[in-house]
């Protein structure tokens, strides 16, 4: 029989107030707005010489840390075949068929994602903190799940498995 065990974080200070606009239906493009995001994150895996799956508190500072990099930024997705991004004298240009935005680069955070849904910045959450997790902790874990409350009752969820 394989045990499995879980731990979990979400805390009032893994929040991140973010601006951002998503594009959808293919061609349409939302109002920029922003939102007060939560995030919650799981990890499983077999426990250590400690009984841990993993530490809580460097799981909250990690957890901490990145949604620090989100916060009152503007989320750019870079992989976007809809909007063009462009890194120019301090600034960053968007362009979305005749709308145009232009936005100084120390108030943005450029995301390697094709739109900034909900949960694709779930995904990215759950990208970086796996990468941090084996970099900083030589910690492989068998799941991460990241979930990313935009507002009250709007949920994304991403899971990632071995």
């Amino acid at each position: 029989m394989s045990e499995r065990y879980t731990v979990r974080v979400t805390k009032d200070y893994l929040v991140f107030c973010s601006g951002h606009f998503i594009t959808y239906r293919g061609s349409e493009c939302e109002r920029l707005h922003g939102h007060n995001y939560r995030v919650a994150v799981e990890v499983d895996a077999g426990l250590d010489a400690n009984h841990y799956v993993f530490d809580f508190i460097a799981l909250k500072n990690l957890m901490r840390e990145l949604t620090d990099e989100l916060d009152h930024r503007m989320l750019i997705p870079t992989r976007s075949k809809l909007i063009a991004a462009e890194e120019r004298a301090g600034s960053v240009r968007l362009r979305f068929r005749d709308k145009e935005w232009v936005f100084p680069e120390d108030d943005c955070v450029l995301l390697p994602i094709e739109n900034t849904t909900a949960e694709l910045l779930a995904g990215y959450l759950a990208g970086r903190l796996r990468d941090e997790l084996l970099t900083r902790h030589q910690f492989a874990p068998d799941a991460v799940r990241v979930e990313v409350e935009e507002s009250f009752g709007q949920i994304a969820r991403y899971e990632w498995r071995k």
